[in-house]
């Protein structure tokens, strides 16, 4: 072995150990090199992050009562959309005028001293065949370049936090394509006029026993409601890829809006309603116009429920989304049937004195007085109008006979098979005209007289029969319509308002 390979590594020519006669105890940066990191940790800091983008699209016919308040309630949102498109089409009133003033650019400094800045453009694009579903795709061919979409109905108005509120939840999560806002209506201009401030009421208190089941599912909503949404751009572009659509909504669907949110489910998005933003829609204040939109809505539904009715039947009729559309049917077809086996069982029994009162039937009204005092009780605007809808039963009864006349003539014209525009129905119902909505009293007024005439032709034998067999099936189904309404009852809310 060399005198050199016997060394120690550290006596080795040019060996990387450090003389500890040269080590200083100093510390890690110099004094200007420390201050020149912090300056530039600082500078990063108050780099701006990135901010998403968010493109508003309001669909308008005949708007030009609550156009101008829709306007104002955007840009005093705290946080105002970055662009507003007002998309209106088909009107003949003057949606245009009234909607013109707000038109161009909109600035703002907050109290933090942050600067918010948008532009309203108005676009009257005249008569359009696809109505509103060609004013939401014209729409979005002008803000598909921005991450997200708001969609506005012409007639809703939001408090300001609304879209600060639904930016926060859609951004938190890739995974959600969309956000509902939690809908109810303004009912202080309907106070003093009875008929519609008990539609009103009934539309409240149908808005919140909504909201609140799509609440404790999850927050997850079946239907994202164009009244004020916010969608993912992402979310909507593959929903078009993935159904072959060359825009985002279909002129093929009286629900549009129930499309695309099964559509964006499909597509592996979640749909979620909001846990804060909250929206005042328009409701609808005559017997008439309630019909023809609550008639619309079903026949929509059952459109998207009933297999091969369109080319796109992809999930249906299972699909998630309409599990509880469904489920509302169900309930719908018992409160029919056991309303009018109570009526004609009663009748039957005091026609041949054979009635006796027992105190067990008032058990199913008190239910369902708790239940809704319990759903008026939920609203985070509720007032004293919500709560007597509840208590006296009696309105909110009758609203129930109102809804199954819409439930029965929604499921008779798609039995029908007959091609019905009920966007139209709806526009001339709003305008007054049409008596559609007396169809389905005029439809019991009939069955009544059928019934009395058969009943009068039977033996008192087999009227006794009858009456001895259909109590205890109408026990029966009361009894587990009561469970229901109890479970409902119990559950817990979570501290959800609605």
């Amino acid at each position: 072995m060399s005198e050199l390979e016997a060394r120690p590594d550290s006596s080795r020519p040019n060996a990387q150990q450090p003389d500890p006669r040269y080590i200083q105890t100093q510390p890690l940066l110099a004094p200007e090199l420390e201050a020149y990191a912090n300056e530039f940790i600082d500078s990063v800091n108050s780099l701006p992050e990135y901010r998403a983008t968010i493109g508003c699209i309001i669909p308008a016919y005949n708007e030009e009562e609550s156009l101008p308040a829709v306007l104002a309630s955007l840009l005093e949102q705290t946080r105002m959309p970055d662009v507003i498109h007002v998309v209106i089409n088909n009107t003949t009133d003057r949606s245009v005028d009234v909607a013109a003033p707000y038109a161009g650019p909109h600035s703002r400094v907050d109290e933090d001293g942050y600067e918010q800045f948008t532009e309203v453009f108005i676009h009257d694009i005249g008569k359009n065949p696809d109505k509103k579903v060609g004013a939401l795709n014209y729409g979005f061919t002008l803000v598909e370049g921005y991450d997200y979409l708001l969609g506005v109905d012409g007639d809703t108005v939001a408090d300001p936090t609304a879209i600060e509120s639904l930016e926060a939840e859609i951004v938190s999560d890739s995974r959600i394509g969309g956000i509902s806002a939690i809908f109810s209506i303004d009912d202080e201009p309907f106070k003093k006029q009875l008929v519609p401030a008990f539609l009103i009421a009934g539309q409240r208190t149908q808005f919140a026993a909504f909201n609140m089941q799509n609440m404790l599912r999850g927050r997850n909503m079946a239907v994202l409601g164009g009244q004020y949404s916010i969608f993912s751009v992402q979310a909507l572009r593959d929903a078009m890829e993935q159904n072959h659509q060359s825009t985002p909504w279909v002129k093929d669907s009286e629900v549009e809006d129930s499309l695309l949110s099964l559509q964006i489910k499909s597509a592996g998005y979640l749909t979620k309603i909001s846990a804060r933003a909250r929206a005042d829609v328009g409701g609808m204040t005559t017997v008439r116009s309630l019909d023809a939109q609550q008639v619309k809505w079903n026949y929509g539904a059952i459109e998207l429920m009933w297999p091969g009715q369109r080319g796109d039947t992809k999930g249906q009729p299972f699909h998630p989304n309409l599990r509880l559309r469904w489920l509302e049917n169900a309930e719908m077809l018992l409160n029919i049937v056991t309303r009018i086996l109570f009526v004609v069982l009663l009748a039957g029994s005091l026609s041949i004195h054979a009635f006796v009162f027992s105190p067990v039937w008032l058990i199913p009204p008190l239910v369902a007085i708790f239940l809704n005092l319990r759903i008026a009780l939920s609203m985070k605007k509720r007032n004293a109008r919500d709560i007597l809808f509840a208590v006296l039963i009696f309105p909110a009864e009758f609203y129930m006979w109102i809804r199954m006349g819409h439930f029965i003539r929604a499921w008779s014209k798609f039995a029908s098979n007959k091609k019905v525009d009920n966007w139209a129905e709806q526009a001339k119902a709003e305008r007054g005209s049409g008596n559609a909505h007396l169809a389905p009293l005029l439809f019991v007024l009939a069955a009544i007289i059928a019934i009395v005439a058969a009943w009068t032709q039977l033996s008192p034998v087999v009227q006794s029969t009858i009456l001895w067999a259909g109590w205890p099936v109408l026990g029966v189904i009361t009894v587990l319509q009561t469970l229901s309404m109890f479970g409902k009852l119990i559950r817990r809310q979570r501290g959800y308002r609605v």
